[in-house]
């Protein structure tokens, strides 16, 4: 029974874990979305809270259950209730609203490439996010590289260079961030299809990465939901318990 319990705190520990990890990732996907979406941002603190909350009802629960409060066990039998709505909801405005999301993930990352500058440190941390993805997912662009000669910088060099995250060229990829040197260029100028990078575009390539983890995610996502279930059903069992055992202790005239 307090297995149960414990197995909330430790739930409750890696959802706390993962909101703080999209807080502070500078690295990876989550971190380009992270600096250019609040809404992720606001996602991230929401994580945390809920983490933190689904901590605290792990405790209280066990707190109950071992002295036989039944306000304990009500208040979190009402907050796992509660929580468990909340993803669902949350799971179905993803459902309903994805290509809504598909499109301002687009803008997002479409900005990026038309403004990325190298030489701009304030964007440093967000534009060698983007290179990392690109690197990591072996992709360029969000729909593929010809999106890279809307770039300002690589425009009034007529795309004589080229992100050199996005090469397939080994030697290219030991800088990994800002612009390469297109060898030979016809006539001084070039177009993305004379470049040495990769042809598919990122959005391919996550989701790509979403069909192939999908089974996992999904997986994870009800396993947490059968552990909810799970600790709501028992402590409504042990709160009707304590009630009818509360009953039984009193003393027949």
């Amino acid at each position: 029974m307090y297995v149960l319990f414990l197995l909330f705190q430790i739930l409750g520990a890696v959802i706390l874990g993962f909101g703080i990890w999209i807080l502070v990732d500078k690295t990876s996907f989550i971190a380009v979305l992270q600096m250019s979406s609040p809404s992720l941002k606001t996602g991230a603190y929401i994580l945390i809270g809920v983490g933190a909350l689904t901590m605290l009802m792990g405790f209280l629960g066990c707190l109950g259950a071992v002295n036989e409060i039944r306000c304990l066990l009500g208040l979190y039998f009402t907050c796992l209730m509660i929580i468990l709505l909340a993803q669902i909801a949350a799971a179905l405005v993803i459902y309903f609203q994805k290509e809504k999301l598909k499109v301002e993930l687009s803008d997002i990352v479409v900005d990026l490439i038309e403004n990325y500058d190298p030489s701009d440190e304030e964007k440093r941390n967000l534009q060698d996010a983007w290179d990392y993805v690109q690197t990591q997912i072996a992709c360029c662009g969000w729909t593929g590289a010809k999106q890279w000669e809307n770039n300002e910088i690589l425009r009034n060099k007529s795309n004589t260079e080229y992100p050199c995250s996005c090469s397939n060229r080994s030697k290219d990829l030991v800088e990994g961030r800002g612009f390469c040197n297109l060898e030979d260029p016809l006539n001084g100028t070039a177009t993305s299809a004379d470049w040495p990078v990769h042809e598919q575009g990122c959005m391919d390539g996550v989701e790509e990465w979403l069909k192939d983890n999908l089974g996992i995610i999904l997986g994870v996502c009800t396993g947490v939901a059968v552990i909810e279930l799970l600790g709501m059903i028992l402590s409504i069992s042990l709160c009707k318990n304590i009630h009818s055992e509360d009953y039984t202790k009193v003393p027949k005239s």
